[in-house]
């Protein structure tokens, strides 16, 4: 077999829709393009948002509330899910993914106190509640606050 020799296969390629051919063709007069209007002009270009001209839907559905762009979003754990480490062992973010409680890989983590809890863990959270860290200090264990962006900012500022 030789480079020239080499074809696409059986029903691989069709041919090509040859448009404005005459009558005879299929697709003469019009050229696919039905009756007048802005698609049968050259250069159409409509996209798909496009409704014709008609208020759009993201402006015809009320509004209502606030968004805040700059809020952060916690993964929630809870003391009691935390009795699944082994006594000792040091619980990141990276263990809480690895164990299935977290979701995110760059979210950020904040402890609840739902829950008791009968080992000394060290945790590392970028928040908790003051009633989770009575409970780990009570079990022995300690939690360290991960910086958060926000607190890094407020750092910034105090040093000014």
């Amino acid at each position: 077999m030789k480079l020239e020799e080499l074809k696409p296969a059986e029903g691989a390629v069709k041919k090509r829709k040859r448009i404005g051919c005459g009558p005879g063709s299929g697709h003469g007069k019009t050229a696919c393009k039905g009756h007048k209007g802005q698609s049968a002009r050259s250069g159409v270009k409509t996209y798909a948002w496009f409704e014709g001209g008609q208020m759009p839907l993201q402006r015809r559905v009320p509004k209502r509330g606030f968004h805040n762009l700059f809020k952060t979003v916690y993964d929630v754990v809870n003391v009691k899910d935390l009795s699944r480490f082994e006594a000792g062992a040091e619980v990141s973010p990276a263990t809480l993914r690895d164990a299935g409680l977290i979701k995110r890989n760059d979210g950020k983590v904040k402890l609840l106190g739902d829950g008791d809890i009968d080992r000394g863990l060290k945790i590392s959270v970028h928040a908790c509640t003051k009633s989770a860290r009575e409970r780990v200090e009570k079990a022995g264990g300690q939690i360290t606050l991960l910086p958060n962006q926000k607190t890094i900012l407020k750092k910034n500022k105090k040093k000014k």
